[in-house]
């Protein structure tokens, strides 16, 4: 669409920052393997983490909750939703699956981000699969209750015509291998954003996009580390750089640059450091749920909870935590503040 425009990607400005970026992914991206053939266990174990993290904070970001006990059995297909939450919760599990398990198979075609989009909804009332009928905006409340445009999508009527335009420009230039892919998936999921052309679920769908097209460039740090919990964390430069980069977009004159830093930077490249740590971590310990907690611990703010612990390591059962806690408590590195699961933990 209109990042696609003849030259405009290769009009923007490429900073030193950003080509270090993509040739350290490159570099990760060649220890992939050697992750696989080195601790298949660890491996296991952040993929059902990534999995419960990324169904969990996609969702939360747009305001959908549910407690984590319930998404760890929505995720295990334990249970069936109750509400429209946890009916959101179970899409959103299920397309997730279909990525991670046939992402090579999938042609990445509008048809198939309608097909993405019905089965994100397949257990609510809302009926999915379906471009927005209907003018929508991207806006903020602020606490007075006034509310803000940030950005004016593309009206409904030019939604179905803007999409087709927009992967066939993407898929043309995906397949010339003409532009390096890191930066073509930043790009497509910009201007999706920008299109918005759903009613409901955009920035689910575009994180979701964003997992495929790693995928199919052979990025697959995505399936052990959540990206979308990386986004939840640094949420406000998620909006800001997608601000920045929105405007002047109806123009096909704004900047790529921070949308692509913040992308690259921030949710790709930290989460294949995350990656590295957490497989290399386990080398030096007992087990693959021992590394999580400690790695989880490490990266902790100065004070926090059990609660905040088990919402880090879906996967590691309460009493490990506990135990490890204790054994921290011994060696001096944490001290217990308080009594209960309330009790508030700090570090040393």
């Amino acid at each position: 669409m209109k990042s696609f425009e003849p030259n405009l990607i290769e009009r923007q400005q490429i900073t030193q920052n950003l080509l270090r970026t993509i040739r350290l992914i490159g570099e990760y991206k060649g220890k992939q393997e050697l992750f696989k053939e080195q601790s298949p266990q660890v491996l296991e174990t952040l993929r059902q983490a990534a999995i419960i993290q990324s169904t969990e904070s996609s969702n939360r970001i747009e305001g959908i909750t549910a407690p984590l006990e319930r998404i760890k059995e929505l995720v295990a297909e334990k249970t069936t939703p109750r509400d429209r939450s946890e009916q959101e919760i179970a899409g959103y599990r299920d397309v997730l699956t279909t990525i991670h398990t046939s992402y090579a198979y999938i042609p990445f075609t509008p048809g198939v981000v309608l097909q993405l989009h019905r089965d994100l909804y397949q257990f609510a009332v809302v009926e999915g699969g379906r471009w927005k009928s209907v003018d929508n905006e991207i806006s903020e409340i602020h606490p007075d209750g006034t509310k803000i445009v940030r950005f004016q999508p593309l009206p409904a009527y030019a939604t179905p015509a803007a999409m087709e335009s927009l992967h066939e420009r993407f898929n043309t230039l995906w397949q010339s291998e003409e532009i390096e892919p890191l930066l073509l998936i930043p790009t497509y999921v910009l201007d999706f954003l920008c299109i918005h052309p759903f009613t409901d679920g955009n920035g689910r769908m575009a994180r979701l996009l964003t997992l495929l097209l790693l995928y199919k460039a052979g990025y697959e740090v995505g399936r052990f580390i959540s990206l979308e919990r990386i986004v939840e964390r640094t949420k406000e430069s998620y909006y800001d750089t997608l601000y920045q980069s929105s405007q002047n977009w109806h123009l096909g004159s704004h900047s790529l640059l921070p949308w692509w830093e913040y992308f690259l930077g921030v949710i790709v490249l930290s989460a294949y450091r995350d990656f590295e740590q957490r497989v290399g971590l386990v080398t030096k310990t007992k087990g693959a749920k021992t590394a999580m907690v400690l790695d989880a611990i490490s990266n902790m703010p100065f004070d926090f909870s059990i609660k905040d612990l088990q919402s880090q390591c879906p996967t590691v059962g309460i009493d490990l935590i506990r135990r490890i806690l204790r054994q921290e408590r011994t060696a001096g590195r944490l001290e217990c503040l308080g009594r209960g699961p309330d009790a508030r933990w700090q570090k040393k």
